[in-house]
């Protein structure tokens, strides 16, 4: 499977068009039942608002996607919303677009410009995820090697998931697949050897993206 973008926990925007108020609600969601779990949170929460549209991809390969425009005239919200999804390369993705109505009626455009520019001003504030082939690793260093491997890894594009402290130090690091042989080597060279590699495991794992 390839590469894909999502978004990171969640995020509440907020913005004011013609006195409508629209409060946009981002979430990254791993199925379906996720995404509408979210859905109704949300609806719930402002139950008493004009309308909550929503839009998702659920699943890694955006394949599987949906949106509504929960009494809005057809076309106006759900869709807008989804097409910036869409746009940004998201996926794994659920928006809602809360509106309390402020008294001035927008228009078939205006209604389009709002909600898509919901979406797009919360997305541009999310904080973006690349999900990524990596390989997590065991690192066991003796103790008087332990600040040598920290500093390799903090000058190194890897994430350290975790450190246990026993009779030796192992850091458990995930780095890009594609890079994971260069980097054991780098690191093995830096140590000169006194470090050994344990088990090791692959899966997709949320890179920050650096824009």
């Amino acid at each position: 499977m390839k590469n894909y973008l999502s978004v990171s926990g969640r995020l509440q925007t907020e913005i004011i068009i013609e006195k409508s108020r629209f409060i946009t609600s981002s979430a990254h969601v791993e199925s379906e039942e996720q995404a509408k779990n979210f859905i109704a949170e949300i609806s719930l929460k402002y139950r008493d608002a004009t309308h909550n549209c929503y839009a998702y991809i659920c699943d890694a390969t955006g394949n599987f996607m949906r949106f509504s425009d929960d009494g809005e005239p057809q076309g106006t919200a759900g869709m807008p919303m989804l097409e910036v999804l869409k746009a940004k390369s998201l996926v794994q993705t659920a928006v809602v677009v809360t509106r309390y109505f402020g008294g001035i009626k927008l228009g078939a455009g205006g209604l389009v410009r709002a909600y898509s520019g919901s979406v797009a001003k919360n997305l541009a504030e999310a904080d973006i995820v690349s999900y990524e082939l990596c390989c997590e690793g065991e690192y066991i260093a003796d103790y008087a090697f332990a600040d040598g491997a920290k500093k390799f890894f903090d000058e190194n594009d890897c994430t350290v998931c975790g450190i246990n402290y026993d009779d030796r130090v192992r850091f458990i690091v995930a780095v890009r697949d594609e890079i994971s042989k260069d980097f054991d080597a780098r690191l093995i060279n830096r140590l000169n050897g006194r470090i050994a590699l344990g088990e090791k495991r692959r899966y997709f794992y949320p890179f920050p993206v650096k824009l």
